[in-house]
């Protein structure tokens, strides 16, 4: 298929099903595109199967199914040049599903990952140079301290900027149209005016500032709306003038937009529940201090916690303490110890690497954001139980009539700030309770996760090493110029002939030679030794190509695709270098049985056609790892 313009070959398939107007939707899979059309009696089938380049044309699951091969990704790209559809990352299939919140959790996490190592380290930088100040080790003037803090402070004061390039990459925009839109949330004259206490506007529009460093949210937010933004410019604007105009025009709307937006909406929001928290207080102290302990980690994700501030600073300066301060305590180490606990049950060293140090910065510097974003969020329990420890704290703390006499991070080193007014010994009762409580509801029902080893797709199978072959060399036979290599079976199960398949794409053998395995475990293994070409974000199919420049695909059930994910896991990332034998994925045959699904796991050689032959050599039952096709090259 070299040969083909996929462009023209996307135009082709768009005209075939009746153009643009009669498309809902368009995914792909590993060979196929899946379209969802208005009417599929104006597709003009017969036409689009003669096209160059299209193998097949199916139809099922309400999805019709034009099937290209490997190139699919390029079609698709070429999908979205032309037309609205297309646009996503051609690993992706359909929008992850699921409440809108779990949704949320999923992305917020997604957008942090890249970054969670640096903010891990910056928070225990900043957790030791807290204990230097409260242990009299050095000076807050000090100029080593200083250049020190400014350091630790830098990541968490900009993360607006961080996130803008994690962002883009989520949402497909320009990297750097978006630091430039973050860059002016954190610019100095902004933050001014936001601090000034004078009227703003902007073209005669009254505007409400906030202060939008260390915030999360209304940089997503932006970078989301600018992903709609750029594309409409890039697809309307002349091409002479289209590659300077788009960023200028995004950036000069955004910036606004997001100021207008974005900042009013979190103040009002923000203003309304710091005041209807500190009206409880006057009559149900137990009740605000629970909703301050329980929810505190919840505003500062969305960046509600700004408007406390300002009560927070008033209280300290005219009555000398704060009585909303304390619950944040309980709030902040429930959290932290949600952490401990994940750091001790978790089987994967990458996430007891993140959650250990994040714990540490949590407790000793009342920094959580390495740990929420890493740990505690992604993996959702871990942050309810913090929500529950943090709100019997946070109740108990208020009880007692606790305040902080300082603007402090609530943290173990801060303790001195909440001495001196209420009920201390009352405000640490809390503290442990809200320990205890997230710490022990973790570590009992928190999730224990995979080993690193499965994930990373390292062979934990005993006795690999005298597996019969190992499918990771070309091995000579006689005659001068035929090498071959042998592919592994990926799963243990009975064999079904390729012909017999329950896919009459896969079953006609355009796809290539192969096998198909019923399989009896849940672990599927790469079947050669390369790199890894495609994985679906689905995790039901993965192309490998082997050194000798052999193409596998590895597709897990017939139709999974339609799953959208559940009950898959990958172990291997693209581009990625696994062994034979190797981890590729995890499936969930009773998910995909309830599902109505067929769980068979189709190999096939994808280039078969520039091969000399493929050939089935196993039988029968397989045990994954050992020979299951013999290419000869």
């Amino acid at each position: 298929m070299a040969s083909v313009n996929y462009t023209t070959l996307a135009a082709d398939i768009l005209k075939g099903v009746g153009g643009e107007h009669n498309l809902v939707g368009a995914t792909h899979c590993a060979t196929r595109l899946r379209l969802r059309l208005r009417d599929e009696a104006k597709a003009d089938t017969a036409a689009v199967e003669k096209l160059p380049g299209v193998i097949a044309v199916m139809k099922a699951g309400g999805q019709y199914q034009v099937v290209i091969g490997n190139d699919v990704p390029v079609v698709f790209a070429g999908l979205g040049k032309i037309s609205r559809f297309g646009n996503e990352d051609t690993t992706h299939e359909a929008p992850p599903e699921g409440n809108l919140f779990n949704r949320f959790i999923e992305m917020v996490s997604a957008i942090f990952s890249p970054i969670l190592w640096p903010l891990a380290g910056a928070g225990l930088l900043k957790a030791f140079l807290s204990m230097g100040t409260t242990f009299g080790w050095v000076a807050p003037t000090n100029q080593t301290y200083v250049i020190l803090s400014a350091a630790a402070d830098a990541l968490f004061y900009f993360l607006p900027m961080f996130l803008a390039v994690t962002a883009a990459r989520r949402f497909k925009t320009n990297q750097f149209t978006s630091m430039a839109i973050a860059g002016a949330l954190v610019y100095p004259s902004i933050i001014a005016l936001g601090t000034a206490g004078q009227p703003v506007d902007f073209a005669g529009i009254p505007l409400v500032m906030m202060n939008y460093t260390s915030s999360v949210i209304p940089i997503i937010v932006a970078v989301w709306l600018q992903g709609y933004l750029e594309r409409f410019l890039l697809k309307s604007l002349p091409s002479a003038v289209r590659n300077f105009l788009t960023p200028l025009l995004t950036i000069a709307i955004m910036v606004p937009l997001t100021l207008l937006t974005v900042g009013p909406a979190t103040t009002f929001v923000s203003q309304g529940v710091s005041s209807g928290i500190t009206s409880i207080f006057s009559f149900a102290p137990w009740l605000a201090g629970a909703v301050m302990g329980g929810l505190w980690q919840v505003f500062v994700l969305f960046g509600l916690h700004w408007g406390f501030v300002p009560i927070f600073t008033n209280d300290l300066a005219t009555t000398g303490h704060s009585l909303l301060m304390a619950p944040l305590l309980p709030a902040v180490l429930a959290q932290a110890a949600a952490m401990v606990a994940v750091a001790l049950r978790t089987r994967s060293a990458a996430r007891r690497g993140v959650a250990a140090p994040a714990a540490l910065s949590g407790f000793l510097a009342g920094v959580t954001e390495p740990g929420i974003y890493g740990v505690n969020l992604p993996l959702k329990k871990p942050f309810y139980f913090g929500i529950a420890g943090g709100t019997v704290g946070g109740a108990i703390a208020a009880v007692g009539g606790s305040a902080s006499s300082a603007f402090v991070f609530p943290s173990v080193l801060a303790l001195p700030a909440f001495a001196t007014v209420g009920n201390f010994a009352l405000l640490l009762v809390g503290t442990a309770a809200a320990i205890l409580i997230a710490f022990i509801l973790t570590f009992v029902f928190g999730p224990r996760e995979t080993a690193d080893a499965d994930k990373n797709g390292a062979d934990t199978r005993p006795d690999a090493e005298d597996s019969p072959a190992t499918g990771h060399t070309a091995s000579s036979t006689p005659g001068p110029a035929l090498r071959s290599i042998t592919v592994l079976a990926p799963v243990t199960g009975a064999t079904v002939a390729l012909a017999d398949v329950q896919d009459r794409v896969f079953a006609s053998g355009a796809m290539g030679a192969g096998v198909g395995i019923v399989p009896e475990e849940d672990r599927v293994y790469s079947p050669i030794s390369g790199t890894v070409q495609a994985v679906m974000k689905t995790g039901h199919a993965y192309g490998i190509k082997s050194d000798e420049g052999v193409e596998v695909l590895v597709h897990i059930g017939i139709d999974t695709v339609q799953m959208k994910g559940d009950g898959f896991e990958a172990a291997v990332t693209r581009g990625q270098r696994v062994e034979a034998g190797a981890l590729l994925a995890t499936m969930d045959r009773a998910k995909i049985r309830a599902a109505g699904y067929d769980s068979t796991t189709l190999m096939v050689v994808t280039n078969t056609k520039a091969l000399t032959a493929v050939i089935p050599v196993g039988e029968g039952h397989l045990t994954h790892g050992t020979p299951a096709l013999d290419v000869e090259l």
